[in-house]
């Protein structure tokens, strides 16, 4: 106990002494540089610069887009539509967070499809997120409910994975290749035509 108070007391001294040892004004200085990231990257900038928000490079792709999360809040399968397009990065930037929010909002609001698609994102994972079977059994249980085949077929495989999660389940193969076909294939709900959006 005497050498833990010990070590202690020593690395106090030797903090207060070195703040000690610099002046008033070189104790209140900053760096010269801030790190400063947007999405996946980060750079070193001098403090003094001045940063803006970019004007966006396609206006009326800012245009379709608010007006597709505007109508998200209200309708699901444009939430749906919203989510999809930010895991594929169609028009819009990639975000995999924003994404599975938009889908959950749709999810929540009984639409199947959602439901699914969230599912299935919790059973094999995505990107950065990894699986998370509890999850995936929670929402492939609503879109079966509903009648969904395919959730009634992966829903099994989510509860042998919840129940083997410390043993490292792992995803069929075949499951893995129709993720991939279910991820560059799946339709939109809603389609832009001019100045709006439309359901066909």
């Amino acid at each position: 106990m005497l050498s833990k108070k010990f070590v202690w007391l020593s690395l106090c001294t030797t903090f207060l002494s070195a703040c000690a040892s610099q002046s008033p004004s070189s104790q209140l200085s900053r760096p010269e540089t801030v790190r400063v990231c947007t999405g996946n990257s980060c750079v070193d900038q001098h403090r003094d610069t001045i940063t803006r928000q970019q004007a966006p490079a396609d206006p009326e792709a800012e245009r379709r887009l608010a007006a597709l999360e505007q109508l998200g809040e209200k309708d699901p399968k444009a939430a749906y539509d919203l989510g999809l397009r930010l895991l594929r990065g169609d028009g819009v930037a990639r975000d995999s967070y924003q994404a599975i929010e938009w889908m959950r909002k749709a999810g929540d609001q009984g639409l199947v499809d959602a439901q699914f698609a969230l599912g299935r994102i919790y059973l094999m994972g995505f990107e950065e997120m990894g699986a998370d079977p509890a999850e995936a059994e929670a929402w492939l249980t609503r879109a079966a409910a509903h009648g969904h085949k395919e959730a009634q077929r992966l829903l099994p495989q989510a509860q042998a994975a919840k129940q083997n999660a410390h043993a490292n389940y792992q995803i069929r193969e075949a499951d893995r290749k129709s993720w991939g076909y279910w991820y560059s294939t799946a339709p939109y709900y809603w389609h832009w035509r001019g100045s709006r959006w439309y359901l066909p």
